[in-house]
């Protein structure tokens, strides 16, 4: 994976807290001064106007679903006043906080969507081995995207983590990144950060869980940065898959495992991707 896309990937994780420019450059295995250059060449904007946006543009989201305290959006955002808030705001979109809030919709302002990151390098992957895991309750959260329109995961991972290892009912340090068909809309699916549980009570708010059943897995190991994750799908779906004289199982589609060997901080380790078979 490129240094740029290693960038974008601790940012697109990490922008709703304080991050360093020393931070991102480290994630990305440059100096800050190199990174500021080429993050400028590639992708036409500064790393400080790209940060500014994803976080106003989440504070647009919010304001136009009806948050009703724009102190609170801007505290939320990283601002310490309204005032502050709104110059900012007024800046990035030619419109007010309260107009946004007001008129309940986006359809007149640009935001700042994830730039999308750069996933062609090829991974060499060592062959499988061969699981049956249990039934497994998994509780987390779950957005759905396009095929090939995946760079707004990390920040769904950003969301979950603020609840990983305080979920009620959680068992053991494990993540998993479960991704299903979606049935209700062509060429989208369904991803979810999750950790298993013992029941579904008392979930947090906007948590959703998907039940997996007794089940054979292929099991692959992911090594490197994580932003090239969809490239060693892409190797076993498309190459190892239909090479193996095995089908694919009913559902998920793919479970991302992670555990102690994975740094969610620095997007770098080892993550193990479950492949559901029929037995």
């Amino acid at each position: 994976m490129s240094a740029i896309g290693r960038a974008i990937w601790f940012i697109e994780s990490h922008f709703a807290s304080d991050i360093s420019l020393e931070e991102i450059a480290e994630a990305a295995g440059l100096s800050r001064f190199h990174l500021s250059r080429v993050f400028g060449l590639v992708t036409g904007r500064s790393i400080s106007v790209y940060i500014r946006g994803r976080r106003l543009s989440g504070a647009a989201r919010s304001l136009a679903d009806g948050s009703s305290s724009i102190l609170a959006v801007a505290l939320d955002a990283g601002y310490g006043s309204h005032e502050a808030f709104t110059r900012a705001f007024r800046e990035q979109f030619g419109v007010t906080p309260e107009t946004v809030r007001k008129q309940g919709h986006l359809s007149n302002i640009e935001l700042t969507e994830p730039i999308r990151m750069d996933d062609t390098h090829l991974l060499k992957l060592d062959p499988p081995r061969f699981e049956d895991s249990p039934p497994l309750l998994l509780a987390g959260l779950a957005e759905t995207y396009a095929y090939g329109r995946t760079e707004g995961i990390p920040s769904l991972w950003q969301r979950f983590n603020n609840h990983f290892g305080n979920i009620p009912g959680q068992k053991g340090n494990v993540a998993y990144g479960v991704c299903s068909q979606n049935d209700g809309e062509a060429g989208t699916f369904r991803y979810m950060a999750a950790a298993e549980v013992g029941d579904a009570g008392a979930l947090p708010v906007g948590f959703e869980t998907i039940k997996l059943p007794k089940q054979r897995y292929a099991v692959f190991l992911h090594r490197g940065h994580i932003s090239s994750i969809a490239t060693t799908a892409h190797h076993i779906f498309g190459t190892w898959l239909p090479a193996s004289g095995l089908q694919h199982g009913d559902t998920p589609d793919l479970i991302e495992r992670y555990d102690d060997r994975f740094d969610p901080h620095s997007g770098m380790g080892v993550v193990e991707m479950w492949i559901p078979i029929q037995a």
